[in-house]
């Protein structure tokens, strides 16, 4: 089966995550990636744990793509990188605001210079602004953007930071769609576009629905409501944990009964979603004893029987073995040479029932430079030179 994104190739300047994770999204759907990186490397090759020379969390979010180590502060490296752009469709940088004219690579110049290709720029807070010029990671963003404030501790009621890079990631899916929608606008009139995504904004969009409802209303606004999820932890069984949802009266009634307690659902505080909301503490007081009398297998049961939702706590490890998951093959296992077999999520859009699987694993840093150099028509003695003067990184050994 031909991938959606077969022959599209695409320059990767970015770091870190919000940009590696868009264009390896884009790379499994068949996009072919050149990741331009420093000669010192990408940060996440120092992230998490490594072997032969590689981190997991380099990997996840780097499979897929050849490998280029290039000073791009070098003028030397400029006819490399305008080679790549050339037969180029696709330009990916997650700098901050000013870097990209600094390296010569104005976008106005790129426009004229390659007028079909797609020009992506991540930035943390915009391209002007109070905050353009500050860096941003994933933290800065969750604190300014409402994420740490929507997460509260539930004994002291401090805001919490996710263990988890949330707004690099929604960053990265926002651009990665932004990327098809202008390749889609490049096919019906011919014309490249520059592509504009701030960590900042992608991340109030994923906030707005539920954890900022209460800041939609301008005009007279009503009563505000508890917030999104307030009471939403999960639930200890005897054995365990679980969580549930249930916000349709049919779904509240069916929990109760699966709890033994039916007469719950008929509570005048319960009576409908406001009602529960407002009455959340009271309703979990209740319900934390039922849930507590109960093995996890016979709630699942329990629930799955009467058409409520109920998920065991997988602990991280457990995720691997879960039965859906296993059924789904949501995990792959990568052949990675020295550092054995690596296992990575797949991509989960499916084309014609068929999973996009990762076509490679990650690359070592300048693993491909002499390579895609003599593709882009260089000799091996610009190679060496280049190589020489510490503006191309090859692989040592």
């Amino acid at each position: 089966m031909t991938r959606p994104l077969e022959g599209i190739r695409i320059v990767d300047l970015s770091t870190v995550f919000s940009g590696p994770m868009a264009t390896t999204l884009l790379c499994d759907q068949g996009a072919e990636v050149v990741k331009v990186e420093s000669p010192e490397g990408d940060t996440t090759r120092q992230i998490g744990p490594s072997k032969a020379g590689l981190s997991a969390t380099y990997i996840a979010a780097n499979r897929g793509k050849r490998n280029l180590a290039l000073d791009l502060k070098s003028p030397a490296a400029r006819p490399v990188l305008h080679a790549l752009l050339a037969r180029a469709d696709v330009l990916v940088e997650n700098f901050r605001p000013g870097v990209m004219d600094r390296l010569g690579l104005a976008d106005a110049d790129l426009a004229a210079a390659y007028p079909r290709l797609v020009r992506l720029s991540i930035t943390g807070f915009g391209a002007d602004g109070p905050r353009a010029g500050d860096k941003a990671y994933d933290a800065v963003v969750q604190a300014v953007g409402g994420v740490a404030a929507s997460q509260r501790d539930p004994v002291t009621g401090d805001p919490v930071i996710l263990a988890s890079t949330v707004s690099d990631k929604v960053t990265a899916l926002t651009a990665a769609q932004a990327v098809t929608a202008a390749l889609l606008a490049r096919a019906r009139d011919g014309r490249g576009r520059r592509v504009e995504v701030a960590m900042l904004d992608a991340t109030l969009a994923f906030q707005w629905p539920d954890a900022m409802y209460n800041h939609v209303f301008i005009d007279e606004p009503p009563p505000a409501m508890p917030e999104f999820g307030a009471n939403q932890r999960p639930w200890r069984t005897r054995d365990g944990f679980v969580a549930t949802m249930v916000p349709q009266n049919a779904e509240f009634a069916a929990m109760c009964a699966a709890l033994g307690r039916p007469d719950i659902a008929a509570d005048p505080r319960f009576v409908d979603l406001p009602a529960r909301y407002r009455n959340g503490k009271a309703l979990r007081a209740l319900l934390e004893p039922l849930m507590a009398s109960f093995d996890t297998a016979t709630l699942e049961a329990e629930f799955r029987a009467r058409g409520a939702a109920l998920g065991r706590l997988n602990e991280k490890a457990q995720v691997l073995d879960d039965p859906q998951v296993l059924h789904n093959r949501a995990l792959v296992a990568l052949d990675h040479g020295a550092a054995g077999r690596v296992r990575v999520a797949r991509a989960a859009a499916r084309f014609d029932g068929q999973p996009q699987l990762p076509p490679r694993g990650a690359a070592h840093l300048g693993e491909h430079g002499a390579e895609l150099l003599r593709e882009l028509g260089f000799d091996d003695t610009a190679i060496a030179e280049l190589a020489a003067a510490g503006v191309l990184r090859l692989p040592r050994g």
